[in-house]
């Protein structure tokens, strides 16, 4: 097993010289560790910062090593390492029978020797993927090759530096355009084998484009387009608009409560041949998910026509002669409506009586209130209390769950 020896490339860049080499997980987790960012007291009382790390995350951990075990499971983003650096010190290692080492030719290609099992590896970039393998079920997975980037005595503050640098430097890609970038090749693949994100995007598109639809032409699309507007052009023109992100989460609240366990159940040996959801587990609890059956037996239609109904009673309702300075058709308004169109949907579906007019006679006790009210805002608490006044409205698990809110005042004062 040990020495290991890997081939490998020299890669020269303006901020050094590091190999790029394939080692497989189980060398990696013997030899590499996670250098975290610590502050060390020092005896004047003041302190200095060791390591250039995160704290783990375990529960995202937990996520990749779920999604380490299933046929769909990819890492082609490189794991930085700084090499011959000790774990218990942080200082160099200068024993050759230790130091891992790279021979090469003038072109740059060589082989890399590891010659111990001994942690001299500091992880710079790349963590969780690396330590996600301590959460996998299936041990073949440990022989799973990983890119890395191995540069060599590689000074601490470098370190620091750079994985400071990697990390400002990455522009974070909105959830909307995520949605959107997932399920751009909905088209391409059976129906039967969409996961709940995908649908969601599907269903949010058709309720963008169809002329009949209370939300046509004010779903955000992210995508470089002719044919969508933003957020700030709709309320300029004194319009309204919600973003693509909004609609596809609310989506998929109805039919999972852990979209990314379902896609790694769904997810097949190979890429593009993933499992139907009929391998898809029941809801543990229908109220939360009304629509998951609807979901694992393929019925898309009846979910469109749930959701598209649903919205359909709202804008009747509520968004009807709604002030334009109000929140029901902002962000947090929307949000709170799928909150609270769970229980309804739950309830119609129990009921197969899924028409407009049903739900408009449901919505039409909370018709009155004027949500450009002081109590409502543009954040997670204004979010919280249009539900909640909704809720209190539309007597949702009846008023009386409500009774020590300290806000129960208010909720009486806009239905009066």
């Amino acid at each position: 097993m040990y020495p290991f020896t890997a081939p490998g490339i020299m890669v020269r860049q303006p901020f050094g010289e590091f190999v790029i080499v394939s080692l497989p997980a189980h060398v990696l987790l013997d030899a590499a560790y996670s250098d975290r960012l610590t502050a060390v007291a020092k005896p004047d009382g003041s302190y200095e910062l060791t390591g250039s790390q995160r704290d783990l995350a375990k529960p995202r951990l937990k996520e990749i090593g779920l999604f380490i075990d299933k046929g769909s499971a990819s890492f082609p983003n490189t794991i930085i390492l700084a090499a011959n650096y000790r774990a218990e010190d942080g200082l160099v290692e200068d024993t050759d029978t230790l130091r891992w080492t790279f021979s090469s030719t003038e072109s740059g290609v060589g082989e890399l020797t590891i010659p111990t099992p001994t942690k001299l590896a500091a992880i710079i970039d790349g963590q969780h993927r690396l330590f996600g393998f301590n959460f996998i079920s299936s041990m073949s997975r440990l022989d799973m090759p990983l890119v890395c980037a191995v540069f060599f005595d590689l000074p601490k503050p470098y370190q620091a530096r750079l994985f400071a640098t990697i990390n400002a430097n990455q522009r974070p890609v909105s959830k909307s355009q995520t949605y959107e970038l997932f399920g751009y090749n909905v088209e391409e693949e059976e129906p039967k084998k969409w996961t709940p994100e995908k649908l969601a995007v599907f269903l949010a598109r058709k309720l963008n484009a169809e002329e009949d639809s209370p939300f046509h032409g004010h779903i955000v699309v992210p995508a470089e387009n002719d044919f969508s507007t933003s957020l700030a052009e709709a309320r300029r023109a004194g319009d309204w608009a919600v973003s693509m992100a909004t609609v596809v989460e609310g989506n998929v609240r109805l039919i999972s409560s852990n979209p990314k366990t379902d896609a790694y159940e769904m997810a097949g040996e190979l890429r593009y041949e993933g499992h139907s959801r009929s391998v898809l587990k029941p809801a543990r609890d229908p109220s939360k998910t009304p629509l998951r059956e609807l979901f694992r037996e393929c019925n898309d239609e009846v979910i469109h026509t749930s959701i598209k109904n649903y919205f359909t009673a709202v804008e009747h309702t509520l968004w009807h002669g709604a002030s334009p300075a109000g929140y029901i058709r902002k962000t947090v308004g929307i949000q709170a409506l799928f909150d609270i169109s769970r229980p309804l949907l739950h309830d119609a579906v129990q009921q197969r009586d899924l028409r407009v007019a049903s739900f408009e006679k449901r919505l039409s006790a909370a018709s009155g209130i004027d949500f450009s009210d002081p109590l409502f805002e543009a954040s997670g608490t204004g979010r919280t209390h249009i539900r909640k006044t909704l809720e209190f409205a539309l007597q949702i698990d009846g008023p009386e769950t409500l009774s020590d809110d300290p806000k129960i005042a208010e909720y009486r004062r806009l239905l009066r």
